[in-house]
Formats: structure tokens, C-alpha cells, sequence
């Protein structure tokens, strides 16, 4: 009897712990998107490079992600109040923090000064930036030293609808410097732009600015925490293995735009 008690105790704890690895094995976690190619995007190879690397993150702890894509707006009410777990990607914000727990850095952001290369431009200051001709994209915010230079009158900016025409203007000569997010314009301008005009743009080395993209999970949302633990872990592991590192390469030569390979 006593050996049947101990085999049936072992057979049971076996089971259990297959359970729980297929459960572990299951796990699902539902995250809001949106269009901000090559980041993030609907129609782009993996949903853009930054998807790619939550899916990989969250892959290595056993964890599948289902992406829903949303106007950026209703993307982040629909996580904010837990109706889905979270939302890709996202720069910090006092405000957000108050509804979201912060994931290590996704990936950084970079923001500088687009320019023609037959145009010589130098910038250390905002000062320096007096007289120029400085384009912007209508409601886009460059970070806060430039948006207080603005404010204050020491530069100001021809502001257009989209990115791709504030590259028109820049290509044209009506505008001398345009600041964008680096691999936003240089998919714009690879993608949109004939590639003699492409490889007559550049960017100035001086970032305006550097900010950290982050996955953000609602505190609505059961079990936020721990699956931020997963994920972080598995980002770990993730830029361990080398594969973080190539996904961002990829991403430099194009191969998260929509229709590639």
C-alpha cells in the first residue's frame, strides 16, 4: 500500500508540473500597436523592428504576444484601462506612470537635424540656430530644450502636415535643417524619395535629443508585474544572444519596411 500511496503521489506531481509548463508554454499576453514605421507597423515584416523584439523578448519566457492596432489615442485608453495588458512602445511620462509600469528600455530614440549635404550647417547651441530656416512637422514635440528655444524666439520653425513634406521642402532648398527621429526619416527618404535624392541628405551628429522607448503594461491589468519580470528577463537574454543587436541592423538597411522579405 505504502508503494502504491508513493507512485500515485509521483504520478500526480509529474502531471502537475506538465501542466504547468504547457500553461507556462501558453501564455498569451494582448498589447495595443500602432503605425510608426519601422518601429511599429501593421503591414511591415514582424510588425516593425521594435515589435519584433517584445515577440522575442516574451518568446524566450514562454510568453505569445497578439498585437492589436489602433489609432495611438484609443491604443493607449484600451490598455490604460486593461481591456488589453499593454501597448508598444512608448517614451516615459509622469503621467503614463501614474496607469503603466515601465519595462527596461526597448530600444532608444534618436532625434536630430536633417540637412542637404551641400549645405554646411554646424549647431553646438540654440543660439547658433538663429536665422536658420528649420522646418517640423505639425504637433510632432522635438524635447524640451528645442521646444523652449521655440517658445522663447530663438528659433523658429516652418512647420508642415507630414514628415515627407517637410523632406520636400528641405530637398527644395525652402527649409535648411529638419529635425526627425533617425530611423523614421531614413525609411522615409530610402522608401519615398528617388535614391539621388536620398543620398544627398544626412543628419547632423549633435542628437537634439535621446529618449528611451518602453513597453508599458497597465496596473489594471492582473498580473502586470509578473509579466513584466518575464519580459525583462527575456530581453536580457535577448541582447545576450547577439539577436537584439542584428534585428537592429536589419533595421538600418531596411528589411522591416512593409513588403520586404
Amino acid at each position: 500500500m505504502r508503494g502504491a500511496i508513493t507512485w500515485l503521489i509521483a504520478t500526480l506531481w509529474v502531471i502537475g508540473a506538465c501542466v504547468s509548463a504547457s500553461a507556462q508554454s501558453e501564455m498569451t499576453i494582448r498589447l495595443t500597436n500602432g503605425d510608426w514605421a519601422p518601429y511599429l507597423s501593421r503591414n511591415a515584416p514582424h510588425h516593425g523592428f521594435a515589435s519584433h523584439i517584445v515577440t522575442e523578448a516574451f518568446a524566450l519566457e514562454g510568453v505569445k504576444v497578439e498585437y492589436g492596432f489602433f489609432p495611438w489615442a484609443r491604443a493607449l485608453k484600451l490598455a490604460k484601462n486593461g481591456i488589453w495588458q499593454g501597448s508598444v512602445v512608448w517614451l516615459d511620462s509622469k503621467e503614463r506612470r501614474e496607469h503603466f509600469l515601465y519595462s527596461d528600455v526597448v530600444i532608444p530614440s534618436q532625434t536630430a537635424f536633417f540637412h542637404r549635404k551641400d549645405h554646411q550647417f554646424f549647431w553646438t547651441s540654440y543660439e547658433d540656430l538663429k536665422g536658420v530656416r528649420i522646418g517640423g512637422t505639425l504637433e510632432y514635440a522635438y524635447g524640451e530644450e528645442f521646444d523652449a528655444a521655440e517658445k522663447a524666439g530663438i528659433i523658429k520653425t516652418d512647420r508642415a502636415q507630414t514628415d515627407d513634406l517637410g523632406i520636400k521642402k528641405l530637398l527644395k532648398g525652402r527649409i535648411e535643417v529638419f529635425p526627425g527621429e533617425l530611423m523614421v526619416i531614413y525609411r522615409l527618404i530610402r522608401n519615398s524619395f528617388p535614391p539621388e535624392e536620398a543620398a544627398g541628405l544626412t543628419h547632423h551628429v549633435n542628437l537634439i535629443h535621446e529618449q528611451s522607448l518602453h513597453l508599458i503594461l497597465s496596473k489594471k491589468a492582473a498580473g502586470s508585474k509578473a509579466m513584466l519580470d518575464l519580459f525583462n528577463k527575456g530581453l536580457k537574454k535577448l541582447k545576450a544572444s547577439g539577436k537584439y543587436e542584428q534585428i537592429i541592423e536589419n533595421a538600418l538597411t531596411g528589411k522591416y519596411s512593409a513588403g520586404s522579405p
